[in-house]
């Protein structure tokens, strides 16, 4: 996802618009790691930083690292991160409100069941023809169109999915349950194991999960028995 791609962020473009989108994916970060990684100079750097800082889109700290006086290290601010993307969250947490008042607590559970039932569904052609890096690639994307800027990567042989933005996240604090289906639609999807290392709505950066491949792939939107 690009600051373009993002419709509130677009107005901040350029650098600006990188840093912003660095510290969505990395925060916190010193001046000098967004330096090195957006290749401009660190006063290039610190002067955004304190533009974006006047404008209260982000924030700093002071933080220990190593040896040495704490270095300042900066992060999004609450209205920073207004600017990605929670498509109908206040909507639908209304509607979601109203259905528990009728139906009780679990109609809105099974609600978001059948949800990820229908993505795996329209999926289960490309999921069962690809190989495990390309069931990633998929699910990736999938959850990167629906707000979630999410990538995976992979490491002596371990996997990693990680979500950046939580499109619905005042959905996923009141009804921490979308939560678990959403673990339990990408286990059906990709056919593995998943387990949940780290969570936004527990003040992560990112809810990231160790994807584990083993033996022979069920096919997708088939329940394990």
């Amino acid at each position: 996802m690009t600051p373009e791609e993002t419709p509130q962020l677009a107005s901040h473009k350029g650098l600006r618009g990188a840093i912003l989108l660095e510290l969505k994916r990395a925060a916190p970060c010193t001046a000098k790691q967004l330096a090195e990684r957006l290749h401009v100079s660190a006063n290039a750097i610190r002067h955004h930083l304190k533009e974006l800082e006047t404008e209260g889109l982000i924030a700093y700290g002071r933080e220990q690292r190593g040896v040495g006086a704490p270095t300042n290290t900066y992060r999004l601010a609450p209205r920073g991160e207004a600017l990605f993307p929670r498509r109908y969250e206040e909507a639908l947490t209304l509607l979601l409100e109203r259905v528990v008042a009728r139906d009780g607590r679990q109609a809105a559970v099974e609600l978001f069941e059948e949800h990820y039932r229908e993505l795996i569904a329209g999926w289960s052609a490309e999921l069962a023809d690809a190989d495990p890096c390309g069931r990633l690639e998929l699910v990736a994307r999938l959850m990167t169109e629906a707000g979630y800027m999410a990538e995976w990567r992979e490491a002596a042989g371990r996997f990693r999915l990680a979500e950046h933005n939580c499109a619905m996240r005042a959905v996923a604090e009141r009804f921490p349950e979308v939560c678990v289906a959403e673990e339990n639609f990408l286990r059906h999807a990709l056919g593995a194991q998943v387990e949940r290392s780290s969570h936004i709505a527990s003040g992560c950066n990112a809810c990231e999960y160790t994807i584990t491949f083993t033996g022979p792939s069920p096919s997708p939107g088939v329940e394990p028995a």
